[in-house]
């Protein structure tokens, strides 16, 4: 395995991005416009019905973002022009047979052209229903690997999982390529067309019955969560995605195939600035309670490792080393992650929270500054069951008897609390495995890439990926937080 420089190699290159109003795949588009203008062509695949509606998704979801910034500043009255020279949106959807794709024309076209594919569709949502995750991130995978066989100057196919395929397995989780189209936690008996037959007999069985909409999605919910658990996952997202790798590695063939697990992605590192992020992700919506004064308790091991790392570095990681695997025949598993190099604790992260919070309070809608206080930390489930009972249920059950007494006069406000306890209960069900998750995420497949970038002289400073630069205090009291206080905080 060789590896030249990426700004050469993608010079001339046709892309093919799916998913491409995701977060990372956003931070890859304009990477590769910034650094390599002379890129040929980036086919970003959207999950619409028409050209008209992808391009209103490209303009307001994509290129409309504060992300472009610095790509618009640079090329000035050029930037639409050059976005509509560099950029075709494709209307399609992964989780149907050949993309969905409608224009044979332009089917044809990206077929012929792109050397390169990226797969970054998915939906990450823990809870999501089983149909939607089992389509796009388990059959949608199986979609993409045939269509890109029929790619016929492709060079190599780069899928995006999570670490968290894994499950719930603790110690040190091997970047193992053996694993390809394999049960990654060694469970037996898993069928993937037998879950897609599941699926369907139950979407049937539920339609015979005349059900609801929200009864079919919380009876797709449940169905997820319940194989998941059988199976060995916490949850529909890492279940579904873990299937998405077994396809990978069963379907792959002669395909050079790269698979990158990033662990917890947070908001930018450096480029195109620092702090960039979109939404609330897993652990932010957490800091966010904390700081509009919400956060009672944190439910967590205090010394356990909480495996973070920088969206952009993801996303240089998945430019390196899809241009280490093109045209050379390898199967690759790549960790992305910190819990190696330079691991951070939960314990760091709480007091980074607590300080920066009280000497930069938010400023509420009132114009006030929210006082943080003290948080109570509970290290383990019976504490937690223990404090939500004294401090929410045993309340609730006061204020029952009381509305029972008064003719259900407090009926309203004790629905309303119940709802909210809970929707509590289910949150930490869904966040407990990673709360408590102690495993360490071995990358020494991504320190030899390192190695061999910085052996042949590649562009390390332009594509960095190497956690230990990261000094985490700084980065989570002057990028992180003011990041999503600046874009996540609503």
């Amino acid at each position: 395995m060789e590896l030249g420089s990426i700004i050469h190699f993608l010079q001339d290159k046709t892309i093919l991005v799916t998913g491409a109003t995701g977060f990372l795949a956003k931070i890859f588009v304009e990477k590769i416009l910034r650094v390599q203008p002379n890129v040929k062509k980036l086919y970003l695949l959207l999950r619409v019905k028409d050209t008209e509606s992808a391009t209103q998704r490209l303009d307001n979801e994509i290129i409309g973002k504060d992300l472009f910034r610095l790509l618009k500043e640079k090329l000035g009255t050029r930037f639409s022009s050059f976005i509509s020279e560099k950029l075709t949106v494709v209307p399609g959807d992964i989780s149907h047979e050949d993309l969905n794709l409608k224009n044979s024309i332009l089917r044809e076209e990206i077929c012929n052209q792109t050397d390169v594919i990226v797969n970054l569709a998915a939906t990450t949502n823990f809870d999501e229903r089983y149909d939607v995750a089992l389509g796009i991130n388990t059959l949608g995978v199986k979609h993409v690997m045939s269509f890109a066989k029929k790619c016929v100057k492709l060079k190599v196919f780069v899928h995006v999982s999570t670490a968290y395929v894994c499950g719930e397995r603790g110690g040190l989780i091997l970047e193992d390529p053996h694993q390809f189209g394999v049960s990654l936690n060694g469970v037996r008996g898993l069928d993937i067309e037998m879950e897609k037959k599941k699926v369907e007999e139950k979407l049937n069985e539920l339609k015979e019955e005349g059900a609801t909409e929200h009864d079919i999605e919380l009876a797709m919910k449940n169905l997820g969560s319940k194989r998941a658990t059988m199976y060995g996952w916490p949850n529909t997202y890492v279940f579904t995605k873990a299937m998405g790798e077994m396809i990978v590695g069963t379907t792959k063939g002669n395909m050079n195939v790269v698979i990158v697990r990033p662990t917890i992605i947070t908001s930018t590192y450096r480029e195109p600035f620092p702090g960039w992020i979109e939404g609330l992700r897993t652990i932010d919506s957490l800091i966010v309670a904390y700081g509009k004064g919400k956060l009672t308790c944190f439910l967590a091991d205090l010394k356990a490792v909480f495996d973070v790392i920088p969206a952009d570095m993801v996303v240089n990681a998945i430019l390196v080393s899809t241009v280490a695997h093109a045209n050379q025949h390898s199967d690759m598993i790549y960790h992305v992650g910190s819990s190696v190099a330079n691991p951070v604790r939960y314990l760091n992260l709480r007091d980074c929270a607590v300080r920066y919070f009280k000497e930069k309070p938010w400023i509420n809608k009132e114009g006030k500054a929210v006082k943080v206080g003290k948080v109570t930390i509970l290290s383990n489930m019976d504490s937690f069951y223990r404090y939500m009972y004294i401090r929410y249920q045993l309340p609730l059950k006061g204020l029952e008897l009381v509305n029972a007494a008064s003719c259900h006069y407090f009926e309203e406000i004790c629905v309303d609390f119940n709802r909210k306890i809970r929707t509590i209960m289910r949150l930490v069900e869904l966040y407990k495995p990673y709360l408590f998750f102690n495993g360490i995420f071995d990358d020494l497949n991504r320190e030899k890439l390192l190695s061999m970038g910085r052996e042949s002289g590649v562009e390390t400073e332009l594509f960095y990926f190497d956690p230990k630069i990261i000094d985490w205090e700084d980065y989570f009291m002057n990028i992180h937080f003011p990041g999503i206080i600046k874009y996540a905080f609503k």
